[in-house]
């Protein structure tokens, strides 16, 4: 069993099991090996998307101008303009990149700063449980933690300002919400929304492939069902 798939295994066994199995453990048992395998998924998001074209690359989570900007862009390299979109993009995902690495230590602390009943209401909660945990207890630290990396990047591309003064045009009319008018603030909360979509699709994907009871990792981990 290679690393991804002892992941699953244990994430799936705390997800998938009901509150009468969860009782079979003690609290401390049932919190501990939920934090690790939380902390190990957090990780792995984090890593991926911490790389280059972690963001870039990725379809999902690549960061393109607000939409209501995007007939701008497209006159824009109409005009010539291209090469000036294409850096600004590029710069977007790369700030998002760098950034979000330091999200892993803030993650890390909010799964060793759960309760005992946090970690019940991840178990028997909905299938974005442990997602919502994260957005709840990390968004604030996260948001200032990764705007001053982000701007560090931003502010090395001569568009930046003209971003913001377009934009900040544009929510003074309603054509763009306020947290899309400032080039920092924007690609912040885009990095977040990444951040959290890879950890709910994991998540997600954890909860509808759940394993059978009595796997080899589970018997070593936390000893039989039975027990």
């Amino acid at each position: 069993m290679n690393y991804r798939q002892g992941l699953f295994a244990l994430l799936s066994f705390f997800f998938t099991m009901t509150l009468a199995q969860a009782a079979a453990f003690s609290n401390k048992e049932a919190t501990a090996g939920l934090k690790e395998a939380l902390v190990r998924g957090a990780e792995h998001a984090v890593t991926t998307l911490g790389t280059q074209d972690g963001f870039l690359g990725n379809g999902k989570v690549r960061i393109s101008l607000p939409e209501s900007l995007q007939p701008i862009e497209t006159l824009g390299r109409t005009l010539g303009l291209g090469k000036q979109m294409d850096e600004l993009v590029t710069t977007m995902n790369r700030a998002a990149e760098s950034a979000v690495t330091e999200a892993k230590p803030l993650l890390v602390q909010s799964v060793k700063n759960m309760s005992v009943k946090d970690a019940y209401d991840i178990l028997s909660g909905p299938q974005d449980a442990a997602t919502q945990y994260f957005r709840k207890t990390t968004s604030v630290q996260l948001t200032e933690k990764i705007r001053p990396l982000v701007h560090k990047a931003t502010a090395r591309l001569k568009l930046s300002e003209k971003y913001d003064k377009l934009a900040g045009k544009a929510a003074k009319l309603n054509l763009i919400d306020a947290n899309e008018a400032n080039l920092d603030t924007y690609v912040t909360q885009k990095t977040l929304d990444g951040l959290f979509l890879m950890i709910a699709e994991q998540e997600q994907q954890i909860r509808a492939n759940p394993i059978e009871t009595g796997s080899k990792l589970l018997q070593k981990v936390f000893g039989s069902l039975g027990r």
